[in-house]
């Protein structure tokens, strides 16, 4: 019998790193040689689509020579256990969904589709490359789907709701460090416990019971998963 404890699990870069996809900002400020203002922002994006695209369309090129490691497939057995799951991930990766896991949130986005830029609800399937002179249906140029820096986080307020009455909270690979999505650990009930999993984990001041694994997703999480399992049947 599964236990009927809500499990909403919060990742971050570090999930998919130890699957070879690159962490969104390097130690020297840059990402996969490109500053974040060049490739990441509105501006950007009117200033030169085309860098935009180029560098979305080999983002999404990574993805086919990736797999999920071990840290997403334990998140997915989770669902064997519990009957509500929700992985809310900062990360535009499709790794979680290639693992198993059935209820996703992406806060910023995903590389496997595209929108129209004067629509952001006109959201397409983009399996391969978006070109210049891409058009959605509403005859619009077609743009990665993903949240630039400045723009609204759309999913937000459906993240805060899972929160906001969760049993169990798992932070994994995440700096706790981009808002609005960092401060949804401080919209949990207070007597929700919370694990953190990261090999640098960011200071946290909670009320709620904190369990610090200062290990990577794909060691931490799975023995993590198995003790859950083990305890809530």
């Amino acid at each position: 019998m599964k236990s009927p404890k809500k499990v909403v699990v919060f990742t971050g870069a570090g999930m998919s790193a130890d699957s070879g996809v690159s962490t969104f900002r390097d130690a020297d400020g840059l990402w996969e040689n490109h500053r974040i203002e060049d490739v990441c922002t509105a501006e950007a994006w009117q200033r030169n689509p085309r860098l935009v695209l180029d560098f979305y369309n080999a983002r999404r090129a990574q993805l086919d020579h990736v797999t999920p490691n071990p840290g997403h497939l334990a998140l997915a057995a989770l669902e064997s256990a519990f009957d509500h799951v929700t992985v809310i991930t900062q990360n535009v990766d499709d790794l979680h969904e290639r693992a198993g896991s059935t209820r996703i949130i992406h806060l910023h986005g995903e590389l496997r589709k595209a929108r129209s830029e004067r629509d952001p609800h006109l959201i397409v399937p983009a399996p391969g490359p978006t070109r210049l002179g891409d058009l959605a249906p509403d005859g619009a140029q077609l743009r990665p789907h993903i949240v630039f820096f400045g723009e609204a986080v759309p999913e937000y307020d459906r993240a805060l709701n899972e929160v906001r009455d969760a049993d169990l909270f798992l932070v994994i690979g995440t700096s706790l460090a981009v808002y609005p999505a960092a401060g949804l650990i401080y919209q949990l009930p207070p007597a929700s416990p919370v694990w953190l999993v990261d090999p640098r984990p960011a200071p946290v001041t909670i009320p709620n019971p904190l369990t610090v694994i200062p290990e990577r997703a794909a060691a931490g999480v799975p023995p993590l998963v198995d003790d859950l399992i083990r305890r809530h049947r």
